[in-house]
């Protein structure tokens, strides 16, 4: 049996790519951003892989007034899961890069696409749910607003424009999911099988 062993490049993107998810580690991962004109300078929301950070209290402040959840990183298990989760990708990435081997590569890439819809799907999840389950008793109700922040992009909340988008750490999990994608396409010479259709 033909065992199919990784290109040098290949190597050093699978590296790189894990290198990246461990720096991912200590940055935040998405913000939230909230502009009105009470807020001149802006408000946000960092969403780091084991806690919350920026203006939380302000939000939370915000939020009880429309009835919204307060926000607290001990109610989410993700914060608790995430770490140990990035840190597995981050050694199989590099694993990938000493092993040489061209399954391993596919395999890690294709698990790290699943956990980047699951995440995403999860995360969404979470929104709807901080968006919509409101405290019937708060002091400002509009009936039939709810206040979902979009999953990526802009959306407009009342007198607040949210702004949802990747931090350093989104924009590094980005980039080595590419690094994976580029090495799978040539090992796979998916370039050249796609040209030939």
């Amino acid at each position: 049996m033909t065992t199919h062993r990784l290109q040098l490049s290949s190597k050093i993107m699978s590296y790189i790519a894990g290198v990246s998810l461990i720096i991912s580690l200590f940055v935040p991962l998405w913000r939230i951003e909230l502009d009105a004109p009470q807020y001149p300078e802006g408000l946000a929301l960092q969403i780091f892989p084991h806690k919350l950070g920026g203006d939380v209290e302000i939000i939370n402040g915000l939020n009880h007034y429309i009835g919204m959840q307060t926000l607290h990183a001990d109610n989410f298990i993700e914060f608790t899961v995430l770490p140990y989760i990035i840190g597995a990708f981050a050694f199989l990435m590099i694993l990938v890069g000493i092993l040489g081997k061209r399954n391993w590569l596919n395999i890690v890439f294709g698990m790290f696409v699943v956990f980047g819809i699951v995440a995403m799907i999860d995360f969404w999840r979470w929104e709807y749910d901080y968006g919509h389950n409101l405290d019937p008793n708060a002091a400002i109700i509009v009936p039939g607003m709810a206040y979902q922040p979009p999953l990526i992009g802009f959306k407009q909340l009342l007198n607040f424009g949210a702004y949802s988008i990747p931090d350093l750490g989104g924009w590094l999990f980005i980039f080595a999911g590419l690094l994976l994608l580029i090495a799978c396409s040539k090992e796979g010479n998916w370039l050249k099988k796609f040209k030939k259709k």
